[in-house]
């Protein structure tokens, strides 16, 4: 495994970090426990969840990957080997049945001090706003569209003196955002250094080989003001494993599952999804390992979640941290980026 630290701290994460959205549904807590065991043991230290987690967030799995992540906590020790991140749900009509009062300080409380009950710690390593309170473009929204009458007052102070009295007291060490762009970003940034509160170092968002919009903008942030890119969906919900284009993928895949996420498998995805196989399959790789190398080697990187519903394909995803794209590869990527760029955002 490699090794990175979480931006201006000394918390050492692997560069792998295992995702963990699908247990609970796709995936039991057997195979949850599973998937940590055999992660451990490969050397993977970073584990992130949610509290919405598994997704997609209906009332009656509520939370439940959590449960599952502290009921092995309290079956193995093994909270002490383990840098543990979590988020607070993002407010919409999807998340309405945890609760409908977004990032204001009794939320922030109640989100935290259920995680960590469910989660059987007394601290999280990292934690995160899973997307903004705002009216803006994100989850596969490609544009930001002004909203005359948006019902929303700038509060990133007040989030900040918040999660500064949550530090204080021991539950959360570290904090970071999620589904954020640049502006959101940086104006946390600039309450942090003008106020002295705490710095968000992390910022989690999509990003994969047809999905490089952080490269646009966020990608200098992250340079200039080192704050690390935790990448999500790096193999697309599985899209840049090749198995739909090859009709291989099983019925419990997650895009026959879940349609809603059909932006990663549009026409122009699924074109420069083929092109990015036989890239792959020219160079004697697998699509899925090509993919997760790509992420592994952005300069802005700081770990890779990587998902998984079967030790299979979580063994496939946690070796690609072994391999190296070379320059023929890269110019072969970029050529594909260039005709088809970002077709799922």
């Amino acid at each position: 495994m490699k090794y990175t630290t979480l931006p201006n701290t000394d918390i050492k994460v692997s560069k792998i970090c295992l995702g963990t959205m699908t247990w609970g549904n796709q995936n039991t807590q057997e195979e949850g426990f599973a998937q940590m065991d055999y992660a451990l043991d490969k050397g993977v230290n970073f584990f992130d969840c949610a509290e919405l987690y598994p997704v997609p967030a209906t009332a009656e799995t509520y939370a439940e990957t959590e449960r599952i992540i502290g009921n092995w906590f309290a079956k193995t020790g093994h909270r002490d080997k383990v840098v543990l991140a979590s988020k607070i749900a993002g407010t919409g009509d999807y998340t309405a049945h945890i609760r409908t009062s977004g990032f204001s300080k009794e939320a922030l409380n109640e989100a935290v001090n259920n995680s960590l009950k469910r989660l059987q710690t007394d601290y999280l390593d990292l934690y995160q706003l899973h997307w903004p309170e705002r009216k803006t473009n994100f989850f596969g929204v490609r544009d930001y569209k002004r909203i005359e009458d948006e019902q929303w007052d700038d509060n990133f102070n007040e989030i900040l003196h918040n999660l500064n009295d949550i530090i204080k007291s021991g539950k959360i060490r570290q904090v970071g955002i999620s589904n954020e762009n640049s502006w959101g970003t940086m104006r946390y940034l600039q309450e942090s250094k003008q106020h002295n509160l705490p710095r968000m170092i992390t910022i989690q968002n999509a990003y994969s080989l047809i999905n490089r919009v952080f490269e646009s903008q966020l990608s200098e942030v992250s340079h200039r003001e080192n704050i690390g890119l935790l990448a999500y969906s790096p193999m697309a919900f599985g899209v840049l494993s090749g198995k739909y284009i090859k009709g291989t993928a099983g019925e419990n895949a997650r895009l026959k599952l879940f349609p809603r996420f059909a932006r990663y498998s549009n026409d122009q995805a699924t074109e420069a999804t083929k092109r990015y196989l036989k890239i792959a399959e020219d160079h004697n790789m697998s699509l899925a390992q090509m993919s997760l190398a790509f992420v592994n080697e952005r300069p802005f990187l700081t770990s890779n979640i990587i998902g998984a519903t079967s030790i299979e394909q979580l063994k496939e995803n946690i070796d690609s941290i072994n391999m190296s794209l070379s320059d023929e590869v890269m110019k072969a990527i970029d050529a594909v980026h260039a005709e088809i760029p970002n077709p799922a955002p």
